[in-house]
């Protein structure tokens, strides 16, 4: 399919509000329906329209057209990011998926005509039973539901992540003021899993960051994942280089060491990323809400089916 990829020209300021998927694609259609190549392309970026030529245009629209028909409505928008959306077209002849990037005046700045793929199932909550077995005391640095409190909120699949650090007495993060890793206190600590299943995924061989470092180019570091149910997956990320315990296809219980913490990936200062997600292809996936069994936290005694947020200092007093 020749239409499948248009155009991908990102320019301009990147988008500090949620664009307007549901105007864009409303013009889209209204363009596209009437035949108005020119009215499609006034809602393009000026390197949109650069690069994706008049006669390109109108040759993809008229295979389109001829393949497909009219656009009979829209379906329900999801948003893959800040500046992503994917809209369900519903067409004379068949479904095709419309993914749009918009920038923060609107503009279209990338434009796909794709095979429908239905939407994986997203879960409110998840049935998994989730625990924190790890021994220590541990600061959620990154940790709710806005992005104040936390900064992974506007990225789909880890909108409900957490980032934990390791912490000792006065809840500080690290003993002396060194640059190594060693001088942090979750450095090394056993990273235990927080649920059972099936671990689908492990990434080994990352080195571990200076602190202050970051590597943006294996972003996840030394990560293994592990999916509880359908719909359900853990992913426990910048794990020490060398220590991940488990491989492909282990059957992992509760508590269940997968390695150590470490400073791997993108990544400044030794800590654990975790977050679950609706399916093990991570660059699919959706996050979900995660509700620990039992918590203790500082200031807040034994809270059950608690989920932490920035600020929260958390233990386990039956950690093994």
């Amino acid at each position: 399919m020749r239409w499948a990829l248009l155009a991908l020209v990102v320019a301009g300021s990147p988008v500090e509000a949620a664009p307007d998927f549901s105007t864009a694609s409303q013009r889209v259609m209204g363009a596209y329906n009437d035949g108005a190549d020119g009215a499609m392309r006034e809602l393009f970026t000026p390197a949109m329209d650069k690069a994706f030529s008049p006669d390109a245009a109108k040759e993809v629209f008229g295979e389109l057209w001829r393949e497909h028909g009219r656009i009979a409505r829209l379906g329900k928008l999801q948003v893959l990011a800040p500046n992503t959306g994917l809209i369900p077209l519903h067409l004379e002849r068949g479904i095709l998926d419309l993914k749009l990037v918009l920038l923060a005046d609107g503009k279209i700045a990338g434009m796909w005509f794709l095979p429908h793929v239905e939407p994986i199932p997203v879960p409110e909550s998840h049935q998994t039973k989730i625990t924190f077995p790890l021994q220590g005391r541990w600061l959620i640095y990154w940790g709710g539901a806005t992005l104040e409190q936390n900064h992974h909120a506007q990225t789909r699949n880890q909108r409900w992540a957490f980032d934990i650090l390791g912490v000792g007495r006065g809840s500080k993060t690290r003993r002396g003021e060194s640059d190594e890793n060693e001088d942090y206190y979750c450095f090394g600590r056993e990273i235990r899993s927080f649920g059972k299943g099936l671990v689908t995924d492990v990434i080994t061989g990352v080195r571990d960051n200076r602190p202050g470092s970051l590597n943006p180019y294996s972003a996840l570091g030394n990560a293994v994942v592990v999916k509880h149910r359908d719909h359900e997956v853990s992913v426990f990320a910048h794990l020490k280089q060398g220590s991940v315990r488990v491989k492909k296809g282990d059957r992992v219980t509760t508590g269940q060491p997968l390695g150590q913490c470490g400073n791997s990936g993108n990544s400044s200062e030794p800590h654990l990323h975790y977050h679950m997600q609706n399916t093990p292809i991570l660059q699919d996936g959706t996050g979900i809400p995660v509700v620990f069994d039992i918590l203790d936290v500082k200031g807040k005694g034994r809270k059950r089916l608690f989920s932490p947020v920035k600020g929260d200092v958390i233990f386990n007093l039956n950690a093994p």
